[in-house]
């Protein structure tokens, strides 16, 4: 199973879905790393401890599952030679009261979920580490009552930095000075006080300067009687530094010491967020525990693709009982495709530890495989055209395909001359099945449909199909091959039976008797009528009659192809001064220039001598008043023949 088989099963998407109930970075990481097993014990725990997070989540939704972000990477930081942070120092904390939380949580859960509430045992309680960080950080940083000798430096810097202070002050109000300064505003230069003088007077006050302003008219200057009392403080702040790392490293020690048993923690939470996130994406669609098997059985009960949600029609299929191929059919946009994509992806799911949208008692067989052909798969770079990168990819198919493979093959054949096609695609099916495989595959070819009804192993499906709406309903049939939706389509639209039967016995060499149904008996009288054929005729195959003065002559009930949109009509009279015809297209008169008329049967071919055109252009309402005023004269009664 590969990355391709993810992207077109669209498992990525799912992962992606499943990663939003998620609660910490880390879990996130571990959901997308998410791979399908094969070892069915360890699949079957999988569902099983999802099925106990369902049950804790329906008692009570919020689990004390915080406090992650950031931990894993503090304890990979360990032993690498610098003391811990006390921004870090404070997130181990909160990992620590969020574990002592959870313990408590699942105090009263191991009935409920037995092997889930198990877990947190794992988690070893540390009360001497959390205690410790708690007295040592407060407020970001290191307290002041961390160790007695910090709090007596920072008294003393406390002190020291008041005196300075209050120094720095007396001098900026100093008469003596006050017509030196640029400003009466004492500032700071690298941690040291200084006075804002002018340039000028630079000669007038004894000191450093440690600054300028941008034109160079202000300088900044440490006085003299200054320095040593910043020294003396700059001391102690060094002095304060020095602790502090102690401090820091001292806390770092006592993590150190812990590793083992925090590494485990971590552990612990990251499961449970992976755990009640997929509990969470199970409820999100109703999910069930699949039961799983390695005997190629598969039956699934309502199930739904996850990503359509209830917008999907659900699917009930069952193979392996008896067969272990399945061929559908049906019209394009059917369902076919998504039928055998959620197939695919619900076995994907199962084999990853998931609950699957589908009804309880649903069964899914575990494989080493999904293998699949689904889609275009052309690809630019390497120059390949669709039917072969089709056969590219089903190549490899055939080499990694064993008895715990399941196969999924979209449109087989097709893209190729249909001849060809579909013999290349009954060869792949029949070598895909004795080398064992599950397999799945969508067709056109009725050819196809007929292998699968007459080779044991095979059985037939369709994608039902309302006639009635001309709509597909999406829903899966087994054990039944789709009949012609074209035909039926094609009869239901008007077409007359005798071509739809002839149809029929061409594509599969032998005779149906089609019926016109519901269409109302004097159509159907009016329908045969146009449509008789002598066929003891060759057809005149568009053979264009003499031109009269560079125009072509067609006759009354001529059956012409007009182009360019390839639609067919019947001559009903000219041609005019233009050259222009007026010809019947379903049941509308247009007119029509010869140049774009082709002469497709002529009326000689299709109807007997002395036939009645009305039948063909007038309507049928038309025919009766005609009739009735042949009769006798009825007042008020009035023909309108059309243009």
């Amino acid at each position: 199973m590969n990355e391709k088989t993810f992207q077109t099963l669209e498992f990525n998407s799912v992962k992606e879905e499943l990663m939003g109930f998620a609660l910490t970075e880390e879990g996130k990481k571990e959901l997308w790393k998410l791979r399908p097993s094969t070892n069915i014990r360890q699949i079957e725990m999988l569902l099983d401890e999802v099925s106990e997070a369902v049950h804790i989540l329906k008692k009570s939704a919020s689990v004390p599952i915080h406090a992650l972000d950031g931990v894993e990477n503090i304890m990979g930081n360990l032993n690498k030679g610098v003391p811990m942070r006390p921004d870090q120092l404070t997130s181990l904390y909160y990992f620590l009261d969020a574990c002592k939380k959870l313990k408590k949580y699942m105090e009263d859960k191991q009935w409920l979920a037995p092997m889930v509430s198990s877990y947190v045992y794992s988690i070893e309680e540390i009360p001497d580490l959390g205690e410790e960080i708690n007295r040592c950080i407060r407020n970001g940083r290191v307290d002041d009552y961390a160790s007695k000798e910090l709090l007596r430096i920072r008294k003393q810097a406390g002190i020291q930095e008041e005196r300075l202070k209050d120094k720095v002050q007396s001098i900026v109000k100093s008469s003596k000075y006050k017509s030196f300064l640029q400003e009466a505003i004492v500032s700071q230069r690298n941690g040291r006080y200084v006075i804002p003088i002018k340039k000028e007077f630079r000669g007038k006050m004894k000191g450093a300067v440690l600054d300028s302003s941008a034109s160079g008219s202000t300088l900044y200057i440490e006085p003299e009687e200054l320095s040593k009392q910043q020294d003396q403080l700059l001391t102690l702040k060094f002095e304060e530094d020095h602790e502090v790392e102690n401090i820091l490293w001292t806390l770092t020690g006592m993590v150190q010491t812990y590793e083992p048993q925090l590494t485990l923690a971590v552990e612990t939470m990251v499961h449970y967020d992976v755990l009640f996130a997929k509990a969470k994406y199970s409820r999100a669609y109703d999910g069930v525990k699949a039961v799983v098997n390695e005997d190629q059985r598969i039956h699934l009960i309502n199930a739904v693709h996850p990503l359509l949600g209830k917008q999907a029609v659900p699917l009930t299929i069952r193979m392996g009982d008896g067969f272990h191929a399945l061929v559908i059919t049906g019209p394009n946009t059917g369902g076919k495709t998504v039928t055998i994509k959620t197939v695919g992806l619900l076995t994907l799911m199962t084999q990853c530890g998931l609950h699957i949208p589908a009804a309880e008692g649903s069964e899914i067989s575990i494989y080493q495989h999904i293998l699949l052909d689904i889609g275009d798969g052309q690809s630019l770079q390497q120059n390949l055209s669709t039917f072969s990168s089709h056969i590219k990819n089903i190549i490899n198919i055939l080499k990694d395909t064993n008895d715990r493979s399941l196969v999924l093959l979209d449109e087989l054949g097709s893209g190729t001359d249909p001849m060809e096609g579909m013999g290349l695609a009954t060869a792949i099916l029949d070598q895909l099945y004795e080398k064992g495989a599950t397999l799945i595959a969508t067709t056109h070819y009725s050819e196809i449909k007929h292998f699968a009804g007459e080779h044991e192993g095979f059985m037939n499906g369709s994608m039902e199909f309302n006639i009635d709406t001309l709509q597909p309903t999406y829903k899966l049939i087994v054990g039944q091959g789709g009949d012609s939706q074209a035909f039926s389509i094609a009869l239901k639209l008007g077409m007359h039976p005798e071509i739809i039967e002839k149809a029929h016995e061409i594509t599969y060499k032998q005779k149906k008797t089609y019926s016109l149904g519901e269409i109302d008996y004097s159509e159907k009288k009016e329908m045969e009528k146009q449509m008789i054929v002598n066929k003891h005729k060759k057809r005149n195959h568009g053979k264009i009659q003499k031109q009269t003065r560079s125009i072509i002559s067609f006759a009354k009930g001529d059956n012409v192809q007009i182009s360019p949109e390839g639609e067919f009509g019947i001559v009903y009279e000219g041609p005019d001064g233009l050259g222009n015809y007026t010809v019947q297209i379903k049941g509308e008169k247009r007119s029509v220039s010869h140049k774009r008329l082709r002469l497709y049967v002529s009326a000689k071919e299709l109807y007997p001598e002395e036939y009645d055109f009305d039948i063909i252009f007038n309507s049928k309402e038309n025919r009766k008043k005609d009739k009735l005023m042949g009769k006798r004269f009825v007042e008020g009664l009035t023909i309108n023949l059309e243009e």
